[in-house]
């Protein structure tokens, strides 16, 4: 059974398109809209633009455009349908249960992990509540001091023994292929079957930043036993663990009002800080931290605080996620707790006040954290320990982005180790500049050497092709620009609807457009007027391909009047005051290089003919060149007859309109 229109216009109405590309893309206010980077290819400058009264974005980068539910299916990987139920669960919106077919098998199996992961993580929590044989784990979370409310809000569970989850699973109706493809169960090395992944584990579910479950993370119960203390689900067609940050999906409000992350190492420090009031706080999910967790935090904040264990390992994590955060630009604070406390035990004895006057005292931005340290080592004694501390410093500085900010760290620097150097800032300078300059070399090496051809990789198992480079251009190949007069035509009739198409189509020919399209766009525009069917933007941003980038194309401007300057000014520069007149300025280049075409494509027939039919293409071709010259000489008023029914309305007659005009009319 399909999901009725109506529901889906009220997903459309309730969700916000701003706050659902926020969970993805760091949004900044922009006019009456609002860019970032772009999360459909790599860039350093925003060309993303969401417009909200319109609920559509367009990347002015990549081409890439759409509505609030082609965001989630790009983002997620999933069909319409699925896109729909995860945007209705999201808003508390009610729609059928019913199962509906992927676009294809790749969205279908997708759709299917989902499934599996989502009916796992409620067969886990109620095991933990309602089951004998979760006693053990319910004991273990009521000594770590979770209540009810916390378990819930985290949805943690107990995997039982014994395959229960496979069996259970299998009644239900789901497929074995979902439940392995989504790694909760493993084939069995007797080659009899399959096996739950996770038994007798406490369960951590792993949400993405708009709270779907992706993967588990199954902790021991038993100390004793000689086993990992923690199972993480593998890589899977939903969960890429150098991408997910745990925590982000309840954390990420909390992040942008604060405008800062903290990071701390393990999953119940997340929960324990949550439950006594610290909120922006997340974990690198059992992992290193990469540049793609960092890309995800930022999306929400640009300052991070990061707490890690005194222990070496602890520290040698610190460093490298401190390099890694600040190559991605962020602004890196750290922090070290007393000894032997962690964010959990500190928060649980201390609580909420304590912790955040601990961190306001205590959290040092890394060049002064990273003196500080050397100076409790003592590795700021001899020359040689000096040296090599500060260059240590100064290769972190090396690996911002921003010149400015590299300058800025490396006078504070100067400031921390005076003391020690007793000479000016030129000589950090120097050496600064060198380091940076190694580095470029070494990366330019680096991608020549990724460029250069290799042997063919082999495929994945599975059917999963190996994931290339080229998949994510820095940039796209240049395409030819669409004339822009042929787009306003589009844009004019799509925003103005029944009387702007018969105006325009009484004037304009399929023929005209010169691009292929817009032409396909204009007709399938005629026919539909013609058959009384629906012409909005919405309609075309839920068609097939290219209607969706196309509608972004036409509508979405990259750039528009601000705000300030219109309070400033007191001068609100309006689009379309007579949209009737926009149009004519717009018709009259759309005939006239139409007329060039043809004269051209004449010439060019005449080259090839003989006596007589090129005499009869000599009268055609002069006689088109009349009409070119006619049409350059008069104004696109006097070209295009005003319609009866704005020959009545006066209100259609607005000095100070935006036209488009060709070079040279007056």
């Amino acid at each position: 059974m399909m999901i009725p229109e109506n529901k889906k216009e009220e997903i459309r109405e309730t969700a916000d398109i701003v706050e659902v590309v926020g969970d993805y893309v760091k949004l900044k206010k922009s006019g009456s809209g609002f860019v970032g980077l772009c999360p459909f290819h790599n860039e350093k400058t925003p060309s993303f633009h969401v417009t909200p009264n319109m609920g559509i974005y367009k990347c002015f980068g990549c081409g890439e455009s759409g509505d609030v539910f082609s965001f989630v299916m790009a983002m997620e990987g999933v069909g319409f349908p699925e896109a729909l139920r995860s945007l209705a669960d999201r808003y508390g919106i009610d729609i059928p249960d019913e199962h509906v077919e992927g676009d294809d098998e790749r969205t279908k199996k997708r759709e299917g992990v989902y499934h599996a992961l989502k009916y796992a993580g409620l067969f886990f929590y109620r095991h933990l509540l309602e089951t004998e044989d979760a006693e053990k784990a319910r004991a273990y979370l009521k000594k770590r001091g979770y209540d009810k409310s916390i378990i819930r809000k985290f949805g943690l569970g107990y995997a039982p023994k014994n395959s229960q989850l496979l069996k259970a699973a299998e009644k239900e109706g789901i497929p074995e292929e979902y439940l392995a493809e989504a790694d909760l169960v493993k084939p069995s090395n007797r080659g009899d079957g399959f096996y739950d992944t996770f038994r007798d584990r406490l369960m951590f579910p792993i949400f993405n930043p708009s709270g779907k479950v992706i993967a588990f993370a199954g902790r021991i119960l038993d100390e004793e036993k000689k086993t990992a203390k923690y199972v993480n689900s593998a890589q899977t067609l939903v969960y890429n663990k150098s991408e997910v940050v745990y925590g982000v999906n309840f954390s990420k409000n909390d992040i942008r009002k604060e405008g800062e992350v903290i990071l701390v190492e393990g999953y119940t420090d997340v929960i324990s800080m949550h439950q006594h009031g610290v909120k922006n706080v997340v974990s690198s999910s059992g992992t290193s931290l990469t540049a793609g967790q960092i890309k995800i935090l930022q999306r929400y904040g640009n300052r991070i605080v990061m707490i890690y264990d005194a222990d070496s390992a602890g520290q040698k994590a610190m460093e490298r996620g401190m390099n890694i955060a600040l190559e991605q630009g962020m602004e890196v604070f750290l922090m070290q707790l007393p000894d032997g406390e962690d964010p959990d035990s500190f928060v649980k004895q201390f609580g909420q006040e304590s912790f955040l006057d601990y961190k306001r005292k205590n959290a040092e931005d890394f060049v002064t954290f990273s003196i500080h340290k050397a100076e409790k080592e003592g590795r700021m004694e001899s020359p040689g320990d000096r040296t090599a501390a500060i260059k240590s410093v100064l290769e972190s500085i090396a690996l911002i982005p921003e010149e400015l900010d590299r300058q800025v760290y490396v006078q504070h620097l100067h400031q921390q180790t005076q003391k020690y150097r007793k000479g000016s800032d030129r000589e950090l300078f120097q050496l600064l500049d060198k380091i940076v300059a190694d580095q470029q070399k070494r990366s330019r090496y680096k991608e020549r050497n990724q460029s250069a051809p290799s042997a063919p990789v082999p495929h994945s198992v599975g059917d999963e092709p190996p994931l290339q480079q080229s998949e994510y251009p820095e940039s796209t190949p240049a395409q030819k620009k669409k004339p822009h007069y042929e787009k306003e035509i589009i844009r004019l009739m799509l925003q103005f609807g029944e009387r702007m198409i018969k105006f325009i189509g009484h004037n304009v020919a399929e023929d005209h457009f010169e691009d292929d399209e817009l032409r396909e766009f204009y007709r399938d525009i005629i026919k539909r007027h013609i058959e009384e069917e629906e012409v909005t933007v919405q309609h075309y941003t839920n068609r097939e391909k290219p209607f969706p980038t196309l509608v972004g194309d036409i509508v979405l401007e990259r750039y528009s009047v601000s705000e300030k300057y219109v309070q400033k000014t007191g001068n609100d520069v309006k689009k379309d005051r007579n949209p009737f007149k926009t149009a004519k300025y717009s018709m009259k280049p759309l005939r006239l290089y139409f007329l060039e075409r043809k004269r051209r494509e004449l010439t060019e027939r005449m080259k090839k003919s003989e006596d007589e039919e090129k005499s009869k293409l000599m009268k055609s071709i002069t006689k088109l060149q009349k009409e070119i010259t006619r049409i350059q000489k008069i104004s696109a008023d006097e070209l295009f007859e005003d319609p009866d029914f704005l020959k009545n309305d006066s209100s259609a007659s607005v000095s100070g309109r935006f036209e488009y005009k060709m070079k040279g009319d007056k």
